[in-house]
């Protein structure tokens, strides 16, 4: 080895740094039904491959499924129809309690929210998809500082997030494909049951196993009546039958003895034939108790009453007053305290929360009989010798009439003990 090969060794070049490996390309989302997933192995898409659901909930692709089941269709259709034909009014939070009529906000959910439904086809629309879904969302279309459509948002489009600064935001995607940021004053929200304040929980998703206990037993009942063994008896004869007598007697029963009109009757045999006539199974009456069950589970799951639900296994009588209580009370109310702070939230400004407010007349419910509503009307004028809370025109509101233009009847006052003032026949005031 020469002088030249042993000062070259000692400068030979450093080993090469390992080079780091490539991060991983990102996975490419899947979006499917409106909702996204995070790849084409997502655990939560190949449920909704196999099931068409979406997050182990219980959905199909159009959310129908849940509403085939006739005591969730009942519950919802009860509910969304009891909140949106009653009127939401704005109105003034001092003693006069005044409707503030002129007031964009108020117009929208009393008059016209947008151009192709009613008020109470939109309050019915969003609460429906509330029940089912947890929440619904409705688009704010402002002019200004004037409030003046609100267009509900497809189901599945708009996921609402809390930003590092808590403020809510929402991603939208338009029908047109398009994805979109909407600040909080664009979107009206109402939420149901909800563990983090932002989205709300579907009790659909949530009962998920005891409606699909209540669809197998729908099924086996339908398989029953399609394929099951529907006879009513059989008929023994303690020989076999000529052909002649076989050929009359099923002539006899298919003409005389079939169809819905001839169910549960008796026929007359010959050759020495016994009947022997066929009881309901226990298989059958566990199949009715199971669906029964099931009923109860759905009322439970939205608060309404059994009765409400079109059983006939409890009585209605004087008792259907309290029932429309309980409903109300348990089933609506907080859903018309829901509305109202919605509500306040998208259209109230800050610096009128405590002058403004909006509220359901539930009231309208309870209305009852025309004599209900006469001793009613009769007690809040100061009939019993008690100190009235309504005046005439109040009653004359709410019974839909036109308001009369004598001073008086704004008072509150008896109008059968006590004489408008001004006429001498009043009572002396005590000195």
């Amino acid at each position: 080895m020469s002088l030249f090969d042993f000062f070259r060794r000692g400068y030979q070049p450093e080993a090469q740094t390992r080079p780091l490996p490539e991060p991983p390309a990102p996975r490419a989302e899947v979006t499917v039904g409106g909702e996204t997933f995070t790849g084409m192995d997502d655990p939560r898409l190949l449920e909704y491959i196999r099931r068409g659901e979406r997050d182990g909930g219980y959905y199909d692709r159009r959310g129908w499924r849940a509403l085939r089941n006739m005591a969730v269709l009942r519950c919802v259709t009860l509910i969304s129809e009891s909140v949106g034909m009653l009127p939401l009014n704005l109105i003034s939070s001092d003693d006069k309690k005044q409707i503030q009529t002129d007031n964009p906000a108020h117009r929208l959910f009393k008059y016209k929210p947008n151009d192709w439904q009613t008020p109470v086809e939109f309050k019915s629309l969003m609460q429906l998809r509330a029940c089912l879904d947890g929440e619904s969302f409705a688009r704010i279309i402002w002019s200004g500082n004037r409030p003046i459509r609100m267009i509900p948002m497809d189901r599945g489009s708009t996921k609402p997030r809390l930003t590092a600064t808590w403020q809510m935001e929402y991603d939208y995607t338009t029908p047109g494909g398009e994805q979109i940021t909407l600040k909080a004053r664009d979107v009206f929200h109402l939420r149901d049951l909800s563990l983090d304040g932002v989205r709300g929980i579907s009790r659909v998703k949530l009962s998920r196993e005891a409606l699909e206990l209540a669809e197998h037993a729908e099924r086996a009942a339908s398989r029953t009546f399609r394929t099951g063994v529907m006879a009513g008896g059989a008929i023994e004869v303690p020989k076999e039958l000529s052909d002649n007598a076989y050929k009359r007697m099923k002539d006899s029963i298919a003409d005389n003895y079939s169809g819905a009109e001839n169910a549960g009757s008796w026929m007359l045999i010959e050759e020495g034939g016994t009947a022997k006539q066929f009881s309901a199974t226990a298989v059958s009456a566990q199949q009715i108790e199971t669906r029964n069950h099931q009923i109860e589970e759905v009322a439970r799951m939205y608060g309404v009453p059994r009765p409400l639900l079109m059983m006939d296994d409890t009585s209605w009588g004087s008792g259907i007053e309290q029932l429309a209580i309980f409903f109300i009370q348990y089933g609506l109310a907080h859903w018309f305290v829901s509305w109202e702070q919605a509500a306040a939230r998208s259209f109230i400004p800050d610096n009128q929360l405590g002058l403004l407010q909006y509220k359901f007349n539930e009231g309208a419910l309870l209305r009852g009989t025309l004599n209900d509503q006469a001793s009613f009307f009769s007690k809040a004028l100061g009939a019993g010798g008690q100190a009235p809370w309504m005046s005439q025109n109040e009653v004359r509101e709410l019974s839909d009439l036109p308001k009369s233009d004598d001073p008086q009847t704004d008072a509150l006052r008896n109008p059968m003990t006590q004489k408008p003032k001004g006429t001498g026949d009043e009572p002396a005031q005590p000195a």
